[in-house]
């Protein structure tokens, strides 16, 4: 986030690189720097004959040279787009000897999305020395919710913890779904609202109280009815609550714990860093562990292997996926 905005910076401040080469597993960041490149290095008059915007399925490298290599129509400079640009891996290296000396007036931008450029090879070396090198990191899901936090406060609003959580849970890491959802949020709540957990139910439709992170609350806590409820809510609803992510959550959430026994230091701050937890949920685990002595956790992750096998119809071809939940939930909680 922070590389992205030092990116724009520099741009508005008229620092402007000959060559953008955007890359990497998470796409968000290379589609904001793209647009921003496109709706603001030249004026709207000058698009028209000193913008161009291709694709790499349908060009090749010595096309996207030679329209580099244009002078520009009564500008200061051009700017050549290449979307989609890791349809061209097989032959991406050959853009080395411009890459090595680059148009001064073009500005050519690189989208490589999924992929990266090995760092040991010509191009990467060429680029680093001559333009500038981004490359998107998928974040890890526990990073996620600080990202949603930064994203949301420059947006001049807050979100509860538990909110977050619930955006994290239901989309996942996808940046670009999330962002889409911040967005909507935006929309409908005035500047300065912290987003709560019942205004993530009210307008996205994540149910506040049924989901996977109060499932795992209820478990740690054995709050069995809570817990059977939530599972019932799961089987009425199975395409919006699906076993296998109810599964591998709580696969997840056993193993923190059984790693949160074998911690020395049990102080907030190192157990939210050895389990990359936020220090709000801290807690919650501290009072799972009490519950779920070593063996009762190393046995609950047995059964939820047991459960995974079953789910997949291997010895469990009649037994609906609500009910091998609420078999799991009963071994684990006794």
């Amino acid at each position: 986030m922070d590389e992205a905005r030092q990116i724009v910076n520099d741009i508005q401040k008229g620092n402007i690189k000959p060559i953008y080469f955007l890359m990497g597993e998470e796409p968000y960041y290379i589609d904001r720097i793209s647009d921003f490149i496109e709706e603001n290095v030249l004026s709207e008059e000058e698009r028209g004959f000193n913008q161009m915007l291709i694709y790499g399925r349908d060009t090749n490298i010595d096309e996207i040279v030679s329209n580099a290599k244009r002078y520009p129509m009564m500008a200061e400079r051009q700017v050549v787009i290449v979307k989609e640009a890791q349809d061209l891996s097989r032959t991406i290296e050959k853009l080395v000897d411009y890459a090595e000396n680059p148009q001064p007036t073009t500005v050519l931008v690189v989208c490589y999305k999924y992929k990266k450029i090995d760092k040991r090879k010509k191009l990467y070396k060429a680029v680093n020395k001559t333009g500038v090198i981004f490359e998107g990191k998928r974040l890890y899901e526990n990073q996620v919710g600080d990202w949603i936090t930064r994203n949301l406060k420059s947006r001049g609003y807050s979100i509860s913890p538990k909110a977050s959580q619930m955006l994290v849970e239901f989309l996942g890491t996808d940046l670009g779904k999330i962002d889409n959802e911040l967005e909507k949020l935006q929309l409908i709540c005035p500047a300065g609202t912290v987003i709560s957990p019942e205004i993530i139910e009210e307008n996205i439709g994540i149910s506040k109280d049924f989901n996977n992170f109060e499932l795992r609350k209820a478990i740690g806590e054995k709050d069995s009815l809570r817990a059977h409820r939530i599972i019932n809510y799961f089987s009425q609803n199975p395409k919006d609550n699906p076993m296998v992510v109810t599964i591998s959550l709580l696969f997840s959430y056993f193993s923190q714990i059984l790693q949160y026994h074998g911690l020395n230091d049990k102080s907030k701050g190192v157990v939210a860093k050895q389990l990359k937890v936020s220090p709000y949920f801290v807690s919650d685990y501290v009072t799972a562990a009490r519950n779920y002595p070593m063996k009762k956790v190393s046995h609950a992750i047995s059964l939820l292997q047991e459960t995974d096998v079953k789910s997949k119809g291997v010895g469990a071809t009649n037994i609906s996926q609500g009910d091998l939940l609420k078999e799991l939930l009963v071994k684990i909680m006794n």
